[in-house]
């Protein structure tokens, strides 16, 4: 499989956002209606929240990959904390430890449900191209082009064109990965891996 260099520091990225923000705008939706108390006993409440499954989500992920067990822990720890977006960190935690164990359905699961549940659609479109990834090694084709196609944001396109042009190279479909990857290099711009594809690619057409 594929590194998820890029898309691992976009959801750490959404974790933070999330750590920094996420109480304070969750406390501007209930100011309103608690004025100075219920802003006070919210903020007291959330934040006991956050700390506890902050907690939780490390002591959970924590032996991940180094004991058994410890996948098991962690499918618990989603389906107690499914609300919360540690849930999703999780989720996205135990794709890549089944990846890394060659369990491609696992891994396809955890994903599939990051992008069924109430996560934001940032998370989502990060779970979608993983998720395209997989279906992708397990040769659902057809079902990977379509998750690409439902990712809504276009910081995201030049990931989405790039393993468009990994699917369709690997159907024989040449014309296709070409004018993919060609695509996908004109978003990233200067990305030396999408350059070797593209010249690979050119050179098989060639020959």
């Amino acid at each position: 499989m594929e590194q998820f260099t890029t898309e691992e520091q976009q959801v750490e990225a959404i974790k933070k956002f999330w750590k920094d923000n996420g109480i304070a705008i969750v406390l501007g939706a209930v100011l309103g209606f608690g004025g100075l108390w219920g802003w006070r006993y919210y903020n007291a409440e959330l934040l006991a929240s956050q700390e506890q499954a902050s907690d939780a989500y490390q002591n959970a992920v924590d032996d991940l990959g180094k004991e058994d067990a410890a996948f098991s822990s962690v499918k618990t720890f989603v389906s107690e904390n499914s609300n919360s977006p540690y849930a999703f960190m999780a989720s996205f935690k135990l794709a890549k430890e089944a990846i890394e164990r060659e369990d491609l359905s696992e891994a396809a699961k955890q994903l599939t449900w990051i992008t069924q549940s109430n996560a934001n659609s940032a998370i989502k479109d990060v779970a979608l191209l993983r998720l395209a990834r997989v279906q992708m090694e397990q040769e659902k084709f057809a079902d990977a082009l379509a998750e690409l196609n439902t990712i809504s944001s276009s910081s995201f396109n030049a990931q989405i064109d790039e393993v468009k042009g990994d699917i369709y190279q690997r159907q024989g479909k040449m014309d296709e990965a070409l004018e993919a990857y060609t695509a996908a290099l004109e978003d990233a711009g200067n990305n030396p891996v999408l350059q070797m594809k593209l010249d690979d690619l050119t050179s098989q057409k060639q020959g």
